[in-house]
């Protein structure tokens, strides 16, 4: 199992639900290559609105005024890992919003099979 230390960092990805790397969504490229390099883990939440850089506003009301939802990465490891990671992120993402926190693991347990 992959250990975490109890003293851990938030590494959050704002990009958009059309955002692409190859043939892929971005969201999901991103998730794909964390686990490749072997970070803890990882989950994509879905935004129902949101704005970013260019102001222009994404929803999913009804009458959708956009297809290009917001999308949250978020990662949780240790610093290490997280620094790590960041130069090939860097290379996946051209536009978004990357932030990085200090967090306090609680609990991280898999669970029995």
């Amino acid at each position: 199992m992959n250990e975490i230390p109890r003293d851990g960092y938030l590494l959050r990805i704002f990009v958009g639900e059309g955002d692409k790397y190859g043939h892929r969504p971005l969201y999901e490229a991103v998730v794909l290559k964390g686990r490749e390099t072997g970070l803890a883990g990882a989950t994509v939440l879905r935004g129902l609105m949101g704005f970013g850089a260019h102001s222009v506003l994404h929803t999913a009301k009804v009458l959708r005024l956009s297809e290009d939802l917001p999308m949250v990465i978020e990662i949780v490891d240790g610093l290490d890992k997280i620094q790590g990671f960041l130069p090939i992120l860097d290379d996946m993402i051209g536009d978004g919003l990357v932030t990085l926190e200090r967090v306090r693991i609680i609990q991280h347990r898999a669970g029995k099979k």
